[in-house]
């Protein structure tokens, strides 16, 4: 059974050619004859009247003039009225109408009068001609205004989408401020400060722990100049994600981190060769970043171990994997003032999830921490 749009679009095609038909033959007979031809012609041109509505016009006019049948021409002429915006061409089809209606086929002693049945004749006439005519006009008027209903509402919701972005556009103006107001003030701080040990202190580890230090705080700034153009760009591919960290960066973080890290990475992915989600490798390197962060808070001097796999190779189910080990801290860790935000785990599991992937951590049965995440690099 074909769909509903289907079944209605073939029954307002054979409809109307079934009524004409049928009142083609209730008219004239089964008789053949120029009388039932014409009319028969006139019911079956009803299948293009959408195509070509006025030649259909025309013939079922003829129709009725010939054969005295009432429906092709009253549905041809309705077609005629809602789909053509001419109201000139209206009037002259409804005119037509009611001329092939009142004027009898053939013209042998026809002579117009005023007496009662003349003047019903008239009136009769004029009624089908105008009735088709009025009803398609108001049928195309209805569609007219429901399309113009749809546009204003289209434009309501685009007006309130609108809104909605200029609302979220100065609340990341607004976060883009102060974020460069205090975080990046002091950080500069840091920065500063940090070179000010590196040129004073006599200690060759102190001054390469400063400039450590130092070089953090300068590419802390510089990704948080990244973060501060994208919120006031409102947009997450503008020009301050670019340069974004990648897996091939992963060494230089393993290097910088200060810790006991045995990194596992392919070549492939060392030298960045293999085709990746940029995505995808910028929520590993984030994930590998904040393991050691929290190894260096919380377990100093542990051995760590980052791998990095792919898994499924060359299959729909592609994933790359990335597993952070650390053992138990060397020395309990010294109480310091660290700002717990408690939201580093809890933001890399949204980051796997919004990439389709998992993300999980738990303590190993060696005193240690396990971190595991899995991100899709398919579509």
């Amino acid at each position: 059974m074909p769909p509903a749009p289907a079944r209605r679009q073939i029954l307002g095609l054979a409809l109307p050619v079934a009524l004409g038909l049928n009142d083609a033959f209730l008219v004239n007979g089964a008789d053949l004859g120029p009388e039932l031809g014409v009319s028969v012609a006139a019911a079956l041109a009803l299948l293009v009247r959408r195509r070509l509505p006025v030649a259909v016009l025309v013939v079922t006019l003829l129709g009725m003039y010939v054969g005295y049948i009432w429906f092709a021409p009253m549905i041809a002429l309705y077609t005629v009225t809602s789909r053509r915006s001419s109201n000139a061409l209206a009037v002259a089809g409804a005119v037509a109408l009611a001329l092939a209606q009142y004027v009898p086929y053939p013209l042998d002693g026809f002579t117009p009068s005023a007496d009662r049945h003349d003047l019903l004749d008239m009136v009769d006439a004029c009624v089908q001609g105008a009735a088709p005519a009025v009803s398609g006009r108001w049928t195309r008027t209805r569609r007219q205004l429901h399309e113009r209903v749809q546009e204003l509402t289209a434009s309501r919701h685009r007006e309130a989408e609108l809104l909605a972005e200029r609302a979220v556009t100065r609340e990341r103006a607004q976060l883009a401020r102060e974020m460069h107001d205090v975080v990046a003030h002091q950080v500069s701080l840091i920065s500063v400060q940090a070179g000010a040990l590196q040129m004073t202190c006599r200690d060759a580890t102190c001054r390469d722990l400063a400039l450590t230090v130092r070089e953090l705080a300068v590419k802390t700034l510089a990704e948080l100049r990244h973060m501060v153009g994208t919120l006031r760009s409102g947009s997450g591919t503008g020009t301050g994600l670019t340069p974004q960290p990648r897996v091939a960066d992963l060494p230089a973080l393993v290097r910088e981190s200060g810790l006991d890290v045995a990194l596992d990475l392919p070549a492939a992915l060392r030298s960045g060769s293999a085709p990746l989600p940029e995505a995808v490798e910028r929520a590993a390197y984030r994930t590998v970043q904040e393991a050691l962060t929290n190894v260096r808070k919380h377990a100093p001097g542990a051995h760590v171990r980052v791998t990095v796999r792919m898994r499924e190779a060359g299959t729909a189910d592609e994933r790359l994997a990335v597993e952070v080990r650390n053992g138990p801290a060397a020395a309990p860790p010294e109480p310091q003032a660290y700002p717990e935000s408690g939201h580093g785990l809890l933001g890399l599991r949204e980051r796997a999830l919004l990439l389709g992937g998992t993300c999980c951590a738990e303590q190993d049965g060696d005193g240690g921490f396990l971190l595991r995440a899995a991100f899709p690099t398919t579509g």
